[in-house]
């Protein structure tokens, strides 16, 4: 099958410097359901033979060209064959209506991408992983579970968005009523859009910050509405997701089956994190009772907020080394 043709921005329109250390091309694949994706090819110059891979994506509304092209930027600097995708309906991507989300096609779009990298001539099939930040972490674990081919795979500053759909942040919502309250409420939606012919934007990031509003409210708003992090494809940093781009993740949590994993899997948090219980927790449930716990780890960094780990924040918080040695250990 052909990839559908996208409208691709050939110009460095990056939120990080562009590395004189790799080269860098526009290349498309497309997933299961037929949606081409776009993503950014890092290759470090002057390598050769089958090299290892890594495909990365996230956060949840951000596009490659914030901090998931910055770490794959950094891992080819590292040696590493590297791609950056832009999920399905967003950025650069295919996928119509815009702006959806799906614990299924998304989930798909990193099986997608390691279909893809496998059947490059310069990468070792049998040396491939994948990289999820914030929301795409618990979308990798999710595909680490399913797909034998991915040998490692990271989840920095991880959401698992089926939990805070269905439950609220910090679990405040987890009840039957409450859940039905927000089922009503977008049910009452999708007859509005319908009718309206068009999906309604849920709003991005709150601009401006009330004073009163929770620190990670803020901490969003320092990266994606500011020159840090600011791209005009980026749904966060613009009109968010649809209204109901992300209610099926209500009723379907994803890694359920997280402690059969067998492949390697390092969790990176920051330790002031809001969101950092959603690493935490899903060590614990991918470690419990499991026979394939040895590879697994959990790395928590000191003093580090949730997008200190989307682009090292000022203290250079990513753990670019320890990724180094993960990937170098389990992809050879």
């Amino acid at each position: 099958m052909k990839d559908e043709m996208l409208t691709l921005t050939e110009e460095w329109d990056k939120t990080f410097p562009k590395s004189e250390k790799v080269s860098h091309k526009k290349v498309t694949f497309h997933n299961r359901y037929g949606i081409t994706l776009a993503a950014d090819m890092y290759m470090p110059e002057n390598a050769h033979g089958k090299l290892p891979a890594i495909a990365v994506c996230g956060p949840f509304g951000a596009v490659k060209e914030q901090c998931s092209g910055l770490y794959a930027q950094t891992m080819a600097e590292r040696g590493f064959l590297t791609i950056a995708f832009d999920p399905s309906f967003t950025g650069e991507s295919g996928g119509m209506p815009r702006y959806m989300a799906s614990p299924d096609i998304n989930t798909e779009d990193f099986m997608a991408a390691v279909d893809f990298l496998s059947l490059q001539d310069n990468v070792d099939p049998e040396g491939i992983g994948i990289l999820g930040i914030c929301g795409w972490g618990g979308m990798a674990i999710n595909a680490a579970a399913l797909d034998t081919r991915i040998k490692a795979t990271v989840a920095s500053t991880m959401y698992d968005m089926a939990r805070v759909n269905a439950n609220g942040y910090f679990d405040s919502e987890n009840s039957e009523e409450q859940r039905f309250s927000k089922k009503q409420a977008l049910n009452a939606q999708r007859i509005k859009d319908y009718s309206l012919g068009e999906y309604t934007l849920g709003g991005g990031v709150a601009d401006p910050v009330p004073e009163d509003a929770p620190f990670f409210v803020k901490d969003y708003h320092s990266y994606y509405k500011t020159e840090r992090g600011y791209h005009a494809r980026s749904l966060n940093s613009n009109g968010g997701w649809n209204m109901i781009g992300c209610m099926s993740f209500m009723n379907q949590p994803i890694n359920t089956y997280s402690n059969e994993i067998r492949s390697a899997v390092l969790l990176i948090h920051g330790e002031k994190a809001h969101s950092c219980y959603f690493s935490r927790d899903a060590y614990t449930a991918m470690t419990k009772d499991s026979k394939y716990a040895d590879n697994k780890e959990l790395l928590i960094i000191p003093d580090a907020v949730h997008t200190d780990l989307y682009d090292g924040g000022d203290k250079g918080y990513i753990p670019f080394d320890k990724l180094e040695a993960f990937y170098t250990e389990y992809l050879k």
